[in-house]
């Protein structure tokens, strides 16, 4: 993993706000996955996750203003 990659949310291929598919790309592994896990976590918690992922839309930037050039 490449610790000097920056977390963001995406725009291509985001199904909500593109936190899932930053992560997934942050990680190097399939959305499809991040996004199941965040689902999973979510009713384990009682919507905890929810909270969260709400947040990280918020707060994240998206790819386009890191890259611009991407």
């Amino acid at each position: 993993m490449n610790w000097h990659q920056k977390f963001y949310r995406v725009e291509r291929g985001a199904k909500l706000a593109g936190v899932c598919g930053g992560l997934a790309e942050c990680l190097n592994i399939d959305p499809t996955l991040v996004r199941l896990g965040w689902i999973a976590l979510t009713l384990c918690s009682v919507g905890l996750w929810s909270m969260i992922y709400l947040a990280a839309a918020v707060l994240l930037p998206r790819k386009s203003q890191i890259y611009p050039e991407l």
